[in-house]
């Protein structure tokens, strides 16, 4: 059988209900830098995004049959582990002698268990993949038994015993801005359909110096904040609109703005070349003021989105967010006043809430007033502190991880003064409060659809079609099982 590219590259289908209301499909950022860095040493590379395209695991794999890649990588979140190694157990029946390997945040934070997990997976990448990934490629030759004894960051089954060996860590990589940018020629942008403006997803650092307890990112790619240079950043800007014909970019890094002099320096660089664009940015609510904010209005930035979290400063602080409800108040405060639109998000259930913290929570919620809300129950994620913790105090109800979504409540609930039937009541008047006051409706009216359409799908429908809604996606979409 001829080989026709070295790498096939995987994103699965992520059936998440919230997602699929809003249309909110995105192109995989991640599996894009892989791309680039394989090209980048002459591999010849191809990107399967089935969260897009949908095709299932029957045809992707005979699309990999057609193809013989030496390689078949695949990324997945909490959500889709599930998913993922089912392509690859496809694959791997197709294409025996092919090299299988898995990466993402949940694979990083459970390797073992996730190589434990199927016989058809041959290597799970930790942490950053643009490296590892490449270095994995160089021992693979479809005449030898690969040697992945000297490739850094990986545990993988030993060809000859069948027993799991561990590699060391990878160092973090310290130059960003020697990283190709984002393979975007390999996936179908004209074909993203509503989700078009998301396309021009950029991230410009990797890190975070907060510990927030629900949150794995500083886990994931470190506690130092790494950056990448304003110049190198605009030149990403500019292939985007000179290329892709995108202007609407989407700064997607988890603390744009802790460098602020940084931001004000990519803000003026865009102002200097003369560039009409818009973008959206998320940052702290401390991290901001109304100088920074000014500065990147006059650049383009036309939304800015705040983790706030929650409504009760307790709970803020159980959740060692490291904020103030008056904070996130200045915050709100200041990107009106530089005529920006604020989308905020928040989290309900969380451990030692109480069904008055939730309460409080929609009522912040509201009173900050901004243009968008975004909910969701608290999801213990592996890698996260409040993982470990409920681990250990036996308080998670269910690792079926395809129900990890942020919709569905996942802890024992009962055992800390809670019911799940209230959590998921409580998600559902946070957004029926929020998005259906007659005052937001007259100034948005673009959203009372969207209100409709979300509500039905992520509650309503659920209820009349068996109570529990679980397997409804499938009823409704008639979708494969699988962030």
């Amino acid at each position: 059988m001829t080989k026709e590219i070295d790498v096939l590259l995987i994103n699965p289908y992520d059936e998440n209900a919230l997602k699929n209301a809003l249309g909110f499909i995105t192109p995989p950022m991640n599996l894009m830098y892989l791309a680039s860095s394989l090209e980048k040493e002459s591999y010849s590379v191809k990107i399967v995004d089935d969260d897009l395209l949908q095709k299932g695991y029957e045809n992707v794999s005979e699309l990999a049959r057609k193809l013989n890649p030496q390689v078949v990588a695949v990324t997945a979140t909490t959500s889709t582990i599930k998913s993922a190694l089912k392509y690859l157990e496809l694959v791997k029946d197709t294409l025996p002698n092919s090299l299988t390997v898995i990466g993402g945040p949940h694979a990083t934070f459970m390797p073992f268990e996730t190589l434990k997990g199927s016989k058809a997976l041959d290597v799970v990448v930790m942490g950053e993949g643009e490296e590892t990934l490449v270095d994995i490629a160089d021992q693979s030759s479809p005449e030898s038994i690969p040697d992945l004894e000297d490739v850094r960051g990986i545990i993988f089954r030993d060809p000859h015993t069948g027993n799991l060996k561990s590699t060391p860590a990878r160092p973090l990589i310290k130059d960003l801005d020697l990283l190709p940018f984002p393979a975007r020629h390999l996936v179908p942008f004209d074909s993203y359909g509503a989700s078009q403006e998301q396309t021009g997803g950029i991230i410009t650092s990797r890190g975070c110096v907060y510990s927030c307890n629900y949150c794995s990112s500083s886990l994931i790619m470190g506690k130092k904040f790494r950056s990448r240079s304003p110049n190198n950043v605009v030149d990403e800007i500019e292939e985007l609109i000179d290329n892709y014909q995108i202007r609407d970019i989407g700064f997607m890094d988890d603390t744009f703005m802790l460098n602020k002099r940084r931001a004000n320096d990519i803000a003026n660089e865009i102002r200097a070349r003369g560039m009409d664009l818009s973008f959206v940015a998320s940052s702290r609510v401390d991290r901001v003021d109304q100088n920074l904010l000014q500065n990147l209005k006059s650049s383009g930035m036309n939304t800015i989105y705040y983790g706030v979290e929650s409504g009760s400063q307790r709970i803020l602080d159980l959740m060692k967010k490291g904020i103030t409800l008056k904070q996130a108040e200045d915050a709100v405060k200041s990107a009106k006043n530089a005529d920006l639109e604020v989308l905020t998000s928040f989290i309900i259930g969380y451990p030692g809430e109480t069904q008055e913290d939730m309460n409080k929570t929609i009522k912040f919620s509201t009173k900050l007033d901004p243009d968008y809300c975004q909910y969701s129950i608290l999801t213990p994620f592996p890698g996260t502190p409040i993982y470990n913790e409920l681990k250990e105090k036996n308080l998670i109800d269910n690792e079926e991880w395809q129900e990890y979504t942020v919709l569905k409540p996942v802890l024992k609930y009962d055992e800390i003064g809670l019911n799940k039937k209230m959590v998921e009541r409580k998600l559902a008047m946070a957004y029926l409060k929020f998005y259906a006051r007659p005052k937001y409706l007259l100034n948005h009216r673009h959203m009372f659809k969207v209100m409709l359409k979300t509500v039905a799908r992520s509650f309503i429908l659920p209820k009349l079609m068996g109570g529990t809604g679980k397997g409804w996606y499938q009823n409704i979409d008639n979708k494969n099982s699988s962030k």
